[in-house]
């Protein structure tokens, strides 16, 4: 169904969907001057703020899949080179939209949730907080500059930090996960700031297009031969990319993430914050030294780290004692399924990964969301805790049982979509021994996956008395959107599959 904006309002979605959240996440602060119902209330803007982000980013995609063209935003009246301008086309504008649909479900899902892990007094705090990662996560996203991306970057990094930080009331190891989470993200923002500013000297330029432009002209005119500073850029923001989308080995930051921060937040976090990194470095590799770096050495560097991540993190994921840190490391699993794919550089790889992002997506999210669910009702999400719980939390297990399937790759759920792409893609190549890789990490997912459906339907709980009720509705419709979508996107991938073709057509021609 189209969705139309007035023309006054359809002209600045770019923009708006960036100031939507910055704006409503200062003024979220004001929430706490209300003393009665104050959580409630800052809840209850965070939702209408999230919707309204959610009905831009919609409307954005279909305005660039009907016109075939790129929305362009400049802001101010700066030269190309140094000024602010936001680009949406076939790939952000599908990435914007992962993490507004996450944005959105999160947040409704949060109200019980923060309710019961957050202090009372904290929440107008903690939505400001939520609703600033989330303007961070877009504006990379959107943005059309490199300085732009390192700016948003630091936002989004810094409020996911004290997100996790949040947790520490409930668990203070939280706070030591944040403390890790900020030091080794701080080294990766740096080797990206380096790697942004030896571009900047090579091409006098920030722009993403006007970037491109002028390492084609200096291709072209024999002047990147033997330059080191080409090299050393790309080497640069590999290593703090990498870092950023928790490639194996530089992933250490986040399982204790993951598993110690607040549930509403691993649940966006782990949805969304992974996503945006790989998003980066489709834009690095693809839109920047595409057709003037032949990187095919690096990408087969990446491929390798990620084939070894595919099977150590679902081997770590397998002895994990914790279900929020086995799903923490199957996490790390799934960012190298993405970096796999996008590493073949070819039509089905690219598409596989940009395809696994909105998948994955929404499998984890909604698994993480179970997880959370458990935790407000059992008290905590240790093995011990899932004992039987699937005969009294029916829903929301059935909901976890369902996102296990699609971590696996079972046919009729989108994680089988993602993994046929990736399989092509690596046959496409001659690749049989990255088809193998794919195929066993759908194994050593079965092995992590049953562990937990086995104790969750057919464990005996070590207190049968304890009473445990079924997830509040706030949290359960939310939780089953994405696992129903995750479902209904594996029966029918049309719309996916087509979206992210196209924005594998853009990437692979090197396109801004």
């Amino acid at each position: 169904m189209e969705l139309v904006l007035p023309e006054a309002i359809h002209a600045h979605l770019p923009v708006l969907v960036v100031l939507l959240p910055l704006f409503g996440g200062l003024l979220a602060l004001f929430t706490g001057l209300i003393q009665r119902g104050g959580g409630f209330v800052a809840w209850l803007w965070s939702a209408i703020i999230t919707g309204l982000i959610l009905v831009c980013a919609a409307s954005m995609l279909f305005e660039v899949h009907t016109t075939g063209e790129a929305m362009v935003y400049r802001l101010g009246s700066w030269p190309e080179q140094y000024g602010i301008g936001y680009s949406v086309d076939a790939l952000n504008g599908y990435v914007i939209l992962v993490v507004a649909i996450i944005g959105f479900l999160s947040t409704i899902y949060a109200k019980d949730s923060v309710m019961a892990e957050i202090a009372r007094d904290r929440h107008h705090l903690f939505y400001s907080v939520w609703l600033l990662a989330i303007a961070g996560l877009i504006g990379i996203t959107v943005t059309a500059d490199t300085f732009n991306i390192y700016v948003l970057l630091e936002i989004s990094s810094l409020t996911v930090y004290t997100l996790v930080a949040l947790g520490g009331d409930r668990d203070r190891r939280a706070l030591v996960a944040s403390l890790k989470y900020l030091i080794l993200g701080s080294i990766g923002a740096t080797f990206i700031l380096l790697g942004i500013g030896y571009l900047l000297m090579l091409t006098g330029t920030l722009n993403m297009n006007d970037m491109h432009e002028q390492l084609v002209r200096m291709h072209q005119s024999g002047e990147l031969a033997n330059n080191r500073t080409v090299f050393v850029s790309f080497a640069l923001l590999m290593v703090g990319l990498s870092l950023k989308m928790a490639l194996f080995p530089l992933h250490l930051w986040l399982p204790n993430a993951y598993t110690y921060a607040p549930s509403a937040v691993t649940a966006l976090v782990a949805a969304t914050a992974t996503k945006v990194g790989v998003y980066m470095t489709f834009r690095f590799v693809f839109t920047i030294y595409g057709g003037v770096y032949d990187s095919s050495a690096d990408l087969y560097f990446l491929g390798l780290c990620a084939c070894a991540g595919v099977v150590i993190s679902s081997m770590a994921a397998i002895r994990q004692m914790n279900v929020k840190k086995v799903l923490a490391y199957s996490s790390v699993g799934q960012i190298a399924y993405i970096v796999l794919g996008f590493s073949l550089a070819n039509e089905s790889g690219v598409t596989a990964s940009v395809i696994h992002i909105f998948n994955h997506a929404l499998i984890k999210g909604g698994m993480f969301m179970a997880v959370g669910a458990v935790a407000l009702r059992a008290g905590g999400t240790k093995i011990e805790d899932f004992k039987g719980i699937g005969r009294k939390m029916p829903l929301t297990m059935a909901a976890f049982t369902v996102g296990g399937c699609g971590l696996i790759g079972v046919p009729l759920t989108a994680g089988f979509i993602s993994k046929w792409y990736l399989v092509v893609g690596a046959m496409d190549e001659g690749y049989w021994g990255i088809a193998f890789i794919v195929l066993l990490g759908g194994v050593l997912a079965l092995v992590y996956i049953w562990r937990l459906v086995e104790i969750i339907w057919f464990g005996k709980p070590d207190d049968p008395t304890k009473q445990v009720r079924e997830a509040p509705l706030s949290m359960l419709i939310p939780m089953w959107i994405l696992i129903g979508a995750s479902v209904a996107f594996g029966v029918d991938a049309g719309w996916t599959a087509d979206s992210a073709h196209a924005a594998a057509e853009l990437l692979l021609e090197g396109g801004p």
